[in-house]
């Protein structure tokens, strides 16, 4: 998405948006984590709603993942709720999230119905649990990112509603994927020529508001309108962590393993239950952010190449991890020996300064749009290092490493799409296979 140069600031910008949004759509949602962007999106829509008192329908959904420090459930307890003219959704639902700590489970199941005597904290009144959820779809273990995807169809078809607009809070500063999810030039699955939204279901589309919003916008707008936050940032503050890095997020997952040694400092309590909830808690608190989980530049053990370190690293692992491994390292060779890959004409110019052997195949022929020059290369042999400054767009061994160290069973770290977690697609899957013989 080419850059757009207006006059508007960020906050005119999103008012603007969210005039076209309510126009189009009878029916909005709002998916609220308890985080600083979808928390701050929950007050300008109300801002919008009670200048404006549009027509549409307004919802608000929350998935508590169970874990949470206190500030934040005090937060979500505080804004689920808040605003009388809107309906709330707490989900409360045993569903299959992301495990960024253990080698041994790929996924855990907040609110496990079998677990009950270890779950983190108790249900909130009034929330929608497995006793009482009414969801015609849903699953026990379930991942949660089909469980959100089925929630919004069922919330649309419960609505009554001919067009429903998700709004999710993700801003492209803060990753690479959510950048590219927020600027992507896919116009079959935009709204109308709208390229922060993205289709789900008929009529039903997510859009991106805050996508060009600075973390200096997020905490300008709480300070100028005097909006509730959840106070957790303070904390953090106060530890010394930048405010780019601040995250509020299911502690298991691997964008909050850095975060878990933090429980330890600020809620002992709660720390001490979620060593207890996962299978490798303490280690990703004790090592989180350093080398032993890739975090740090990581050293070859003597008299190992990056190679046979992989070949090594992976005997450690269960079985079924391994395998998750293998078939996507195997991928990668397939595609770098056979096939060959694109990459920026400039990093092929540093390559050629090296010892490392491959093909020069021309341009690509694909209908993918780069932003650069690509060249197509293939290599004679996979490399095992490579110690360019573009080393991430780059095969190696050695990434194929760190990707093992930073229990990253996605492969995002070796250039992989981010998927949902495999091992439960084929279960449900299989599920469904089994329900039609």
């Amino acid at each position: 998405m080419a850059k757009v140069y207006t006059d508007q600031n960020v906050f005119n910008a999103f008012m603007d948006r969210m005039e076209y949004i309510f126009s189009k759509f009878d029916h909005v949602v709002v998916a609220f984590s308890g985080g600083k962007d979808s928390g701050l999106m929950l007050e300008l829509v109300n801002l919008y709603y009670a200048r404006r008192r549009p027509d549409a329908k307004v919802s608000v959904y929350h998935i508590d993942y169970e874990g949470n420090y206190q500030y934040t459930i005090d937060y979500v307890s505080r804004c689920m709720g808040k605003y009388p003219y809107f309906d709330y959704y707490h989900l409360c639902m045993p569903v299959s999230a992301s495990c960024g700590v253990s080698m041994y489970q790929s996924t855990w199941m907040p609110w496990n119905p079998d677990e009950k005597d270890i779950w983190l904290k108790e249900r909130p009144p009034g929330a929608i649990t497995l006793e009482n959820h009414g969801f015609d779809f849903f699953k026990v273990g379930m991942s949660d990112y089909v469980f959100q995807t089925k929630f919004g169809k069922w919330l649309h078809k419960r609505r009554g509603a001919k067009r429903t607009a998700v709004l999710v809070g993700i801003r492209a500063q803060e990753s690479l994927n959510r950048y590219h999810a927020v600027t992507r030039d896919s116009a079959y699955r935009m709204f109308g020529k709208i390229a922060y939204s993205t289709r789900v279901y008929t009529g039903i589309y997510n859009f991106y508001p805050l996508y060009d919003w600075l973390v200096e916008d997020i905490w300008t707008a709480n300070a100028k309108f005097g909006f509730d936050y959840n106070k957790l940032y303070d904390l953090y503050y106060l530890a010394g962590i930048p405010v780019v890095e601040m995250r509020v997020a299911n502690p298991f997952h691997e964008c909050g393993v850095e975060a878990l040694k933090l429980f330890r400092a600020i809620e002992p309590n709660t720390w001490s239950r979620l060593v207890g909830r996962v299978n490798g808690a303490n280690f990703g608190a004790i090592y989180g952010g350093t080398k032993a989980v890739g975090y740090k530049d990581i050293s070859l053990p003597k008299g190992h190449t990056w190679k046979t370190y992989t070949e090594f690293l992976l005997n450690t692992l269960p079985s079924r991890t391994r395998e998750i491994y293998r078939r996507k390292f195997e991928t990668s060779l397939r595609y770098w020996l056979d096939k060959g890959g694109a990459l920026p004409v400039r990093v092929v110019n540093e390559l050629r300064k090296t010892d490392i052997v491959f093909e020069r195949l021309g341009k690509p022929t694909g209908k993918r749009k780069y932003r650069s020059d690509h060249e197509v290369v293939r290599f004679a042999e996979y490399p095992d290092s490579v110690d360019l400054r573009n080393f991430r767009s780059l095969p190696s061994y050695k990434r194929m490493c760190v990707t093992i160290m930073k229990n990253d069973t996605s492969c995002r770290y070796m250039g992989f799409s981010q998927t949902k977690d495999e091992l439960q697609k084929g279960k449900e899957a299989m599920a469904v296979w089994e329900s039609l013989m």
